[in-house]
This record gives structure tokens, sequence and C-alpha cells, in this order.
């Protein structure tokens, strides 16, 4: 089963040993290191974790790191106020509004706020719009770590049936986006699916790659699938499980142990995209600090 695997870790490790040579060569050439913020509104779990791993991967590649916590109930107004705060800070490179916001925030026009060219989660519609059109610009970190992991697992994709499980601004749509678009790495053939899908089961089944971001636990199982496919399983999700001395196990939208015997290839949950969304983040920043893009 282990060279079937799609190793993120791994993969995500060798990412950031590229950016950290490139950071050490600014610090060389005595520039600043690039400087990545994120606004942290609430309590999230989820999110918590998030910005600790992010944290953390910045000082693993010298990528200087600050964290803006905001209490649950931060008015629009004042989340605003910090946005164009940091938006006008030459010394930050980029920032994200890290994702869910709590509920009496408008998530998109909160997002709007942010400059395009410090837009490292690649959600501003500027930055969505160029993607769409095929110019630089800063990608979605999970669609862009997906591509990525692809990428670099020697996965053809060219000509190939991809199926996306998702419509998600945050996922799926952008990805299906970036598989199809004519490029080095592109020219798939995307079929996008939702709740609203007819004969699902019917197209999962004809997937060369299908990528599952669908929001279920353990929704894809092994009979939907055809032999030989290639399966990454963005999504992440705690399970209660009486015998893990954590109270919970964490599984994906893919029921791993049913496909495992019919992919060629899979990501594992964990270890498989997450690293690399985290990593993607860490490339933009860096993209950020040197104006590549803006």
């Amino acid at each position: 089963m282990s060279n079937k695997l799609i190793d993120g870790k791994a993969i995500a490790a060798a990412i950031k040993k590229e950016i950290a040579k490139e950071v050490a060569a600014l610090i060389d050439a005595d520039k600043k290191a690039p400087h990545l913020a994120a606004v942290l509104v609430g309590n999230d779990p989820a999110s918590e974790t998030y910005v600790a791993s992010k944290e953390r991967a910045c000082k693993e590649v010298g990528i200087t790191s600050t964290t803006y916590r905001l209490a649950e109930k931060t008015s629009e107004k004042e989340l605003v106020e910090i946005i164009e705060f940091l938006n006008n800070d030459p010394d930050v490179d980029g920032f994200i509004v890290q994702l869910p916001l709590p509920s009496h925030l408008n998530s998109d026009k909160i997002l709007e706020h942010i400059h395009p060219s410090k837009d490292v989660d690649g959600f501003h519609p500027l930055n969505i719009g160029r993607m769409q059109l095929g110019l630089p610009c800063y990608l979605p970190a999970t669609p862009y770590g997906v591509v990525e992991l692809l990428k670099r697992s020697k996965v053809d994709i060219d000509g190939k049936h991809c199926v996306v499980l998702g419509r998600s601004n945050i996922v799926g749509t952008p990805l299906s986006i970036l598989l199809s678009r004519k490029s080095n790495y592109g020219n798939a053939t995307v079929t996008l699916c939702h709740s609203r899908t007819r004969d699902l089961n019917a197209i999962i089944q004809q997937a060369d790659i299908l990528i599952a971001a669908i929001g279920q636990p353990e929704f894809v199982k092994g009979d939907m699938l055809k032999k030989d496919v290639v399966v990454v399983d963005v999504g992440i999700h705690r399970i209660p499980d009486a015998s893990n001395e954590k109270g919970y196990r964490l599984t994906g939208d893919v029921d791993f142990d049913s496909v495992r015997e019919v992919v060629s290839k899979i990501t594992p949950v964990p270890g498989g995209v997450g690293p690399m969304t985290i990593v993607s983040l860490l490339q933009n920043a860096l993209s950020a600090s040197q104006k590549k893009i803006y």
C-alpha cells in the first residue's frame, strides 16, 4: 500500500527546504525576511490549529509570522480597521483573514477589503478573476497545494477525466479551473459535481482522477470507483472513537479502507493535502515579499 500513498508531508517538507533556501538568500542580500500575518476572530478549534501550524511552518523556513487575535464579538468596523492597517503596513508582505468567521460577519464583504497585492489566500475577486484568465495571481492555498501535490507525484493529468466533488469557492471551483486551463500542468477534462448533480455515482465511476472536497465523512466508497483511479482527499473530519485515547479519529471525505485496493494513488488523511495547504501559503508569502505578481 505504501507505494500508492501520495505523501503530502514529505512533499511539503521538500518545498519548505526550497523556500528556506530562498529566504536565506534574501537575508544574505541584506533584504528583510518575508512577513506573513494572520487575523483570527474568535476561538474556532480548527482555525486555531491551522494558524498554529502556519506559525510553526513560518518559523521553519525563516518567514516572520504575526497573528492578530480578535474576540468573537469583534464588529465588522473593527475588523475592517485591522485589515486596512495591514493593507498599509509596509512591513507586512501578505496576510490572511482566517475562515470561517463568526456568523455576524459577512466573509465575502470582509475579504474584499484585503488589498489584492497582500491577499496571499487568493480569495479576493481580483485574484480569482486573474486565475480564471490564466494571469499571474495568488492562487488559493488548498487548490494550489493539490495541483503541486499531483505534479510532484508525477500524476499525468493531460487529457484525463478529473472529477471534482464539491463546488466551494475555497476548493472545488478554483481547483476545477486550475486543472482544466491551458498550461504546462493542466489540460484535464473536468467535471465539477455538487449536491444537485444527477447520477453522481455514474460520473464518479468515470474519473481517472477524483478530488473529494464534498465535506461529508467517508462519502466515497470503493465500489464507486474504477480500477487504478488517483484519489485526492481534501476533507478532514473528527469522528468520535472510544477506542482512541483522544476520543476521536481523523478521517476524510473518502472511506480509505474500502478504496485502498482500487486506487493507483491516494492521499492519506491526515498527512496528504493538509501540509500542502500550509506550504502553498508560504509560497504565496514569498512571492508577495519579492513583488513577483503585483
